[in-house]
């Protein structure tokens, strides 16, 4: 009875498939009128049946804030706020729609747009960025032009002048027009992409297509692009011509062509146009006297730089980080260590924080020229000034301590960084390549597990130094060790490593160690390079004869 009622079922099914039976139009009506009924019964009905369009469909929904809690009233200064301090910059895009799609009475206003576009512009965001440019014209909003210089800008430290132009060029579609505000910015993004042959062909065309009427400052970025292509003729033919233009060149104007002669090494000319600045009664600012410093240091002439700092004292000129930076440098390149280390000190006492480089040059010629002491004077100093040495300063402090045998003063240097910095490899390595060099493997090793136990991990060079340590005391096998580790870490042997282990071997009269060692690499996940090929045959053949039955091992 049931395989009948089974089979009658199935022929039901079996009729409903076809379109054209009565039955099937019967099955559909019927199904829809027990369908209609479940939603006439389900709760959602009397909610939805008074539902008239899809606007009134969203607002009759809670959407959930991206943020909690979420204030009650919102202006737009509030919400700037919001945006700027949130770290996330998705979290900022959301808080920005949720405002201006489901906040009850809120509008979004020209700065808030302005505020969510800097943000993502300097995330380099810029997708979404061109999505917010399209609402905002779309939208009623009253754009000013400082939207736009952001976005320029933007476009341009990313690397993309280009879209910078075209941003420019856009300006016009938002009911704004375009002043030499953002003109000048657009000429600066494409000097600093090197886009200088562009830069005079859209000078030229300011007026006449933008209708844009150059100032002094267009003038001088100009000036920049055209010493930059090394065209100073052409660069002082535009200094003549400003004052045809009703602009009157200033101290820039100057020291942009000093800096175009300084670029070529004419350092006369260089002076010839400072003293004019002198004769036209002005006073040479920070930035020219610098630059002309920095053309005689260049050339090696560094008692002329040296009176030009004592003229600025003298003219209360402000010297800078920067102006202490070139003569130090220059006193680091003539090996003048006691005056180089003077100069810094100065920098320090004036509140400077000296650059990570400037550091690391002065510590190089001190102790070049045997001043071991005075290096650890200036790190201790450097602290005590709260301008904490970096990894590159500490490491090359140490560096020059192992190199001078003061092991254990390195080791003080290091345990003090390690207090408030975290070490990198680079900081590791000069300390455990000295520890080695001295013997001290017992200390290397403990490094190195210190070194690996705060996750900093090991390079080839780590390796190397370590395997190297082992062979030079005779301990070749726990170079191999060693060796082993740096092949299961994923680190791939150099020329050096194979170098270092296979001379360990020779050395030790453990021919066949090497064989055994160059097959497990050969045949591990990181493999044997060429020149570990061409290395190991060459030992060989050097001498083929007593190395001839382990080199027919290798090949078979």
């Amino acid at each position: 009875m049931a395989s009948k009622l089974c089979r009658t079922k199935l022929l039901l099914r079996r009729r409903r498939s076809f379109p054209g039976d009565k039955a099937y139009y019967c099955s559909i009506s019927t199904e829809s009128s027990i369908s209609d009924e479940s939603f006439i019964a389900h709760p959602s009905h009397y909610h939805l049946s008074s539902i008239k369009s899809k606007e009134q469909l969203l607002k009759s929904y809670t959407v959930t804030p991206p943020i909690k809690p979420w204030p009650q009233k919102l202006h737009p200064k509030r919400l700037i706020y919001m945006i700027t301090q949130q770290q996330n910059l998705d979290l900022s895009l959301q808080i920005f729609d949720y405002a201006g799609n489901y906040h009850p009475n809120y509008h979004h206003t020209y700065d808030t747009y302005h505020s969510i576009i800097h943000k993502l512009g300097r995330a380099r965001a810029f997708e979404p960025v061109e999505v917010l440019l399209k609402k905002l014209h779309q939208s009623d909003i009253v754009c000013g032009e400082d939207l736009f210089i952001t976005v320029i800008r933007c476009y341009g430290f990313a690397g993309r002048p280009k879209d910078s132009f075209r941003t420019f060029l856009r300006i016009k579609d938002f009911g704004v027009q375009h002043s030499v505000r953002s003109f000048n910015t657009l000429m600066n993004i494409l000097v600093q992409n090197k886009q200088l042959e562009l830069v005079h062909s859209v000078f030229k065309n300011c007026h006449k297509k933008f209708g844009i009427i150059p100032n002094i400052f267009t003038c001088n970025i100009l000036l920049k692009a055209l010493c930059k292509m090394d065209d100073i003729q052409r660069a002082i033919q535009v200094l003549d011509e400003m004052p045809g233009m009703g602009l009157i060149p200033n101290v820039a104007s100057y020291t942009t062509i000093l800096g175009g002669f300084v670029f070529r090494k004419d350092m006369v000319n260089a002076q010839k146009v400072f003293d004019e600045i002198l004769d036209r009664g002005w006073v040479p600012d920070t930035i020219t006297y610098t630059v002309l410093m920095d053309g005689y240091c260049r050339q090696g002439k560094l008692l002329e730089a040296v009176k030009l700092m004592d003229e600025m004292d003298v003219n209360q000129v402000q010297i800078t980080d920067v102006t202490y930076g070139v003569i130090i440098e220059a006193y680091c390149k003539e090996k003048k260590p006691v005056e180089a280390l003077k100069l810094l000190g100065d920098m320090l006492e004036k509140k400077y924080i000296p650059s990570s480089t400037l550091c690391c040059k002065v510590i190089d010629v001190l102790c070049k020229e045997g001043r071991v002491e005075e290096a650890c004077d200036l790190w201790k100093k450097l602290l005590r000034k709260n301008c904490t040495p970096d990894n590159a300063i500490s490491a090359t402090l140490i560096h020059w301590l192992c190199k001078n045998g003061k092991i254990w003063e390195a080791r003080k240097i290091f345990d003090e960084f390690d207090k408030s910095s975290i070490p990198s490899v680079l900081t590791y390595n000069s300390l455990i390549f000295g520890l080695c060099e001295a013997g001290e493997l017992c200390e290397a090793g403990r490094l190195w597990d210190n070194m690996v136990e705060k996750g900093c991990l090991p390079n080839s060079f780590t390796f190397n130094v370590l395997i190297n340590g082992f062979c030079k005391v005779g301990s070749p096998k726990e170079g191999v060790r060693v060796f082993e580790e740096m092949l299961e870490k994923g680190c791939l042997p150099d020329k050096s490593t194979y170098t270092i282990l296979i001379d360990g071997f020779f050395k030790s009269g453990l021919d066949l160690e090497a064989v055994d060692l160059l097959s497990r690499a050969a045949y591990s996940s990181v493999g044997v390079d060429i020149d570990s090929w061409t290395l190991f045959v060459n030992l060989f053949v050097k001498n083929f004869d007593a190395t001839n039955n382990i080199l027919d091992t290798i090949l078979t």
